[in-house]
C-alpha cells in the first residue's frame, strides 16, 4: 500500500493523519462540552473540571500541530480526483467543506491556546514549554476577543463536519460508490482523471461562511469589550482626603495548580492622614475601602466573586483601617482587615518616597484566606494555595 496518494487512490500517511484528526476533533468537541458544564462547588468537583479542561487544550494543541502536518503534506500530493466530476455542484460543495475543516482544525485549536495565553490561571496545558507564547501578552480584551473566537469558529467546525459526515454517508448508502472505501482502505477508485479546475471559488466561497459567521457573532454583541467593572461591584463614596492617590494599583497572586494567578482589584479608595517625621513611632492613619466585586482575576474572576470565595453579593466590600507607623526599615500600616465579615489584625510593610508633595508607596503582606472563610470547600490548599500575596503601588499628592 503506497504511502504516497495518487491520481485515484489516497496514501497511508493521508488516511492516518485524517483519522487522527477526526478522532481528535470528536474528541476535542466532547470533552470541551464536558469540562464547560462539570460543576466546581467542591474541591473534587473543581479537580476534575482542571483535569478536563487540561485535557481538551492538551489534546487541542496536539491537534493543531496534527492538522499543520496533515496540510504541509497535502501540499505536496496530489488530490484523488471526484469519482463523479460531472456533479459540479456536488463537487464544489464538497470543495468548500474541505477548505473549512482545513481552516477550522487550525483556528479552533489555534484561538484556544491564544486565550489561554492572555488570561491568568485555570488548567495548564500538559507539556514543559511554558503556558504562554510568543507575541501573546496577558490582556483581558485580548483573552475575550479570543475566546470569542474560538466560539464562532466552533460553530463553523461543528457544522463543516457534520456536513463531511453527511456527505460520506450519502456516498456510501445512497450512490453505493467508494468514496469511503478510498479514505478508510485505501481503495483506488475512478477510471479517468478529471480536468484540472481552480480551487479560488471554493476557497472563495469558505471565506464568505467564515466572514458571514464572524459578523453574525458581532452582530450578537459577542465581540463587544467587556465592561472593566463587574456589575455587582459596589459603588463606593468618594474620600475627603489629605493625601489624593493619582496612581495605585492594589493587586494579589494566589498559587492555583501550582501556577500563580495574578489579579487586580479595579475599585478602591484611600483616605490617607500622613505626617512627615523621623521620630520612630505613629505617623498617620489609612482607611481603605475596596469594592470586593470589582476584582480581575483572569478566567477564574465569576468563580472568586462566588458564594464560596469573596460573596460579594453578600459583602460587597472590604475595609483595610491601619496606623502609618515610621519603623527602622522604613514603614508599615498595622491595623486590621475586614473581609466577609471577619476582622483580622494585618501588618503591611511598605517603602515610601516623597519629593514636592508627592508620595510613592510599594508595600506588600500575605494573607491566609481561610482566615475569613475564602474558599472553605478548597482547604487544603492541593488546588488553591492557602496564602494569598497582596502588594500595593501608588502615588498620592498631598492636598493643599
Amino acid at each position: 500500500m503506497p504511502a504516497q496518494n495518487t491520481a485515484f487512490q489516497y496514501g497511508a500517511v493521508a488516511r492516518l493523519f485524517h483519522w487522527l484528526t477526526a478522532l481528535g476533533i470528536f474528541f476535542l468537541i466532547a470533552s470541551g462540552l464536558i469540562a464547560e458544564e462539570w460543576p466546581y462547588g467542591t474541591e473534587s468537583e473543581l479537580a476534575t473540571k482542571v483535569t478536563l479542561f487540561s485535557t481538551h487544550k492538551t489534546i487541542g494543541v496536539l491537534i493543531f500541530f496534527i492538522a499543520l502536518a496533515r496540510i504541509l503534506w497535502a501540499l505536496t500530493q496530489p488530490r484523488p480526483t471526484p469519482l463523479h466530476p460531472e456533479r459540479k455542484l456536488e463537487t464544489l460543495a464538497a470543495e468548500t467543506v474541505h477548505w473549512l475543516l482545513y481552516g477550522s482544525i487550525l483556528l479552533v485549536p489555534l484561538s484556544g491556546w491564544v486565550y489561554h495565553a492572555a488570561t491568568s490561571g485555570f488548567a495548564p496545558i500538559w507539556w514543559p514549554f511554558g503556558q504562554s507564547l510568543p507575541f501573546v501578552p496577558k490582556s483581558e480584551s485580548l483573552a475575550h476577543v479570543a475566546s470569542t473566537l474560538h466560539e464562532v469558529l466552533n460553530w463553523v467546525l461543528w457544522a463543516s463536519v457534520a456536513l463531511h459526515v453527511a456527505g460520506a454517508m450519502k456516498h456510501q448508502v445512497v450512490d453505493k460508490d467508494p468514496t469511503l472505501s478510498r479514505m478508510t482502505k485505501g481503495v483506488p477508485a475512478g477510471t479517468t482523471e478529471a480536468p484540472k479546475t481552480s480551487h479560488a471559488f471554493s476557497a472563495t466561497l469558505a471565506l464568505g461562511v467564515w466572514a458571514v459567521m464572524l459578523s453574525a457573532g458581532t452582530a450578537m454583541g459577542m465581540f463587544e469589550e467587556r465592561e472593566p467593572r463587574p456589575t455587582d461591584a459596589a459603588d463606593l463614596a468618594e474620600v475627603d482626603s489629605q493625601w489624593t492617590v493619582q496612581d495605585g494599583t492594589l493587586a494579589i497572586t494566589i498559587q492555583q495548580m501550582g501556577s500563580a494567578v495574578e489579579g487586580t482589584f479595579e475599585q478602591w479608595t484611600a483616605d490617607i492622614a500622613f505626617e512627615e517625621q523621623d521620630a520612630p513611632g505613629k505617623t498617620g492613619e489609612v482607611t481603605v475601602e475596596i469594592a470586593t466585586g470589582s476584582i480581575a482575576l483572569g478566567s477564574v474572576t465569576s468563580q472568586a466573586v462566588g458564594s464560596d470565595f469573596l460573596a460579594v453579593e453578600t459583602f460587597p466590600t472590604a475595609v483595610f483601617q491601619a496606623d502609618i507607623l515610621n519603623v527602622a526599615d522604613g514603614y508599615a500600616a498595622e491595623g486590621t482587615l475586614t473581609l466577609k465579615g471577619v476582622t483580622m489584625p494585618v501588618t503591611m510593610p511598605f517603602q515610601m518616597t516623597i519629593q514636592d508633595g508627592i508620595a510613592t508607596m510599594e508595600g506588600r503582606t500575605t494573607l491566609e484566606r481561610l482566615n475569613y472563610g475564602v474558599g472553605e470547600n478548597m482547604a487544603d490548599g492541593t488546588q488553591l494555595g492557602l496564602r494569598v500575596d497582596v502588594s500595593v503601588k501608588l502615588v498620592a499628592e498631598k492636598a493643599d
